[in-house]
């Protein structure tokens, strides 16, 4: 697999190998020592770039059926980002060529679960816990959240507003969308069914 593919081709790919994974049917591919040396030698070339959660269910080339080379991941506690992330990310849109940005959250998140306890509790964790408090916080406050939301609402949330954010923030991922060399899609996960739903994207992907 090349990143010779439009974003919705990308997209697509990544589906379908989500459903061998739900399938309990996985292929497994690009994990042995033909794919290692190759890369060892020429380099990396994912079709996708990812950004999610750093929960340790989620683990991006099992859940999608891909093996060595064929993502370019970047994980934080639910999925917050910063200006390291955004760099990462716009790393993979203008140095890798990748033609599809993925947000992924995932139900239970812990990350958001605390965000929530904070807003409930009015007090923050110390350390560096309540940056990714602080990021999230935008998210669990929404006023498109329903009424009572729960940790899922607000994860889904998350995920949309980190999108806009990405494309509101990144003027390199924002051109590549525009002249669509890229497309941004938010996906969440569902830890018992192993599958990923859509619940973002842009324009060009609709």
């Amino acid at each position: 697999m090349t990143n010779q593919l439009t974003p919705a081709q990308a997209l697509e790919f990544l589906l379908e190998g989500n459903k061998r994974f739900t399938a309990n049917s996985p292929t497994h591919p690009n994990q042995d020592s033909v794919r290692r040396a190759d890369l060892a030698q020429n380099g990396q070339n994912p079709f996708a770039t990812l950004f999610g959660c750093g929960d340790s269910r989620l683990a991006a080339e099992v859940i999608f059926d891909q093996g060595l080379g064929d993502l370019f991941v970047v994980r934080t506690a639910g999925h917050a980002s910063g200006p390291a992330v955004l760099g990462s990310l716009e790393f993979g849109v203008s140095g890798l060529n990748t033609p599809l940005v993925v947000v992924l959250g995932h139900d239970s998140c812990g990350a958001v679960t605390a965000t929530k306890n904070s807003l409930d509790s009015g007090v923050l964790p110390g350390g560096f816990q309540r940056n990714f408090i602080e990021d999230i916080l935008p998210s669990a406050l929404s006023s498109q959240l329903p009424d009572n939301p729960t940790v899922n609402d607000m994860v889904r949330e998350h995920t949309r507003f980190t999108c806009e954010r990405i494309i509101e923030q990144s003027r390199v991922i924002s051109e590549a969308v525009a002249a669509n060399q890229t497309a941004v899609v938010g996906m969440f996960y569902h830890l018992a069914e192993g599958s990923a739903e859509i619940v973002w994207s842009t324009d060009n992907l609709k």
